[in-house]
């Protein structure tokens, strides 16, 4: 039961931190002190009502909270404290993100990402509640990133990574070429990274590159001795990011966890891995660094633009 107690908590506080609300003003509308919540998160006995009454402040349902059948996740901000929470008990993640994961990226990786997720950003968008919702984000993932992590076995897919190559680390589209050009260096340099990875056979990180596209969806499996929990979401944390729109799903349901382990095992056994990846992966990027396919050959910048034959 103390476990159940703490892992409501830890659900409670992801929707918190996504809702933008600070504890303060949820403590205010509840009436209730600060330091109650903060209890609450760190696994205190709490009447249902209570339990009711923030469930409606974080604009969730009280089974969300409770982790009765799925939990749904509109905001990213408490997607990613979810995953944070989950990879920290965790033993082993297989990941599915598009095209890498967050937790295989080098150091370089969250500055290019700040500001893709400034770009995307559409005109007129209320600026500090956006940009405030963007810092919270990114640490989160700097707290993930920083983190013991556990065992992790990611799956990639080699049209994605050439789409990656080919567009660079933008967050809209419009850059003159010469940054255009050094947006996809970025880029090449996360995949050179991933090389780097297989290469070294790194303990406790495991590649696999499927050669055709994926399902166009992000999938986590967190596995402990405990149990395994599954984590599908929209959001996308690479080139042209998506944080804004999309309902992210997490659940430990026996169905839906078998399920996706039988398409992670299917990929994985189809999956080039260690040095054949690696080489697959170099020819990838010689093909982008040589100017990619003949139908990017005859594509100019992301503007859209080409010269005039006039």
């Amino acid at each position: 039961m103390d476990t159940r107690r703490k892992d409501i908590g830890r659900r409670l506080k992801a929707y918190r931190r996504g809702s933008g609300l600070k504890a303060e003003e949820i403590a205010h509308r509840l009436n209730i002190s600060r330091s109650a919540l903060y209890r609450m998160e760190a696994g205190e006995i709490v009447k249902i009502e209570t339990l009711d009454a923030l469930a409606h402040v974080l604009n969730t349902s009280l089974a969300s909270l409770l982790g009765v059948g799925v939990e749904y996740y509109s905001k990213a901000g408490a997607y990613f404290e979810r995953m944070r929470q989950l990879e920290a008990a965790a033993d082993q993640i297989i990941a599915r993100f598009m095209p890498i994961s967050f937790l295989l990226t080098t150091a370089d990786y969250s500055t290019h990402l700040r500001q893709m997720l400034i770009e995307s950003l559409p005109p007129g968008d209320p600026m500090p509640e956006a940009l405030a919702e963007i810092e919270t984000i990114m640490a989160i993932l700097a707290t993930r990133k920083s983190a013991h992590k556990p065992r992790i076995v990611a799956l990639m897919s080699v049209p994605e990574v050439d789409r990656f190559l080919q567009l660079g680390l933008i967050g809209r589209f419009g850059f003159p070429h010469d940054e255009w050009m050094r947006r996809r260096v970025a880029a090449r340099r996360e995949i050179e990274n991933i090389v780097h990875l297989l290469t070294d056979q790194r303990p406790g990180i495991e590649v696999g590159l499927v050669d055709e596209m994926l399902p166009n969806m992000a999938f986590q499996l967190f596995q402990s001795k405990r149990e395994t929990v599954l984590a599908v979401s929209p959001f996308r944390i690479s080139e042209m990011p998506n944080i804004r729109h999309g309902v992210a799903t997490v659940t430990a349901a026996p169905e839906a966890v078998a399920l996706y382990e039988k398409l992670a095992a299917d990929l994985w056994s189809r999956a080039l891995k260690g040095p054949r990846a690696a080489a697959r992966l170099t020819d990838v990027i010689a093909r982008s660094a040589n100017g990619g396919t003949a139908e990017m050959r005859l594509t100019r910048a992301p503007s859209g633009r080409r010269k005039s034959r006039h």
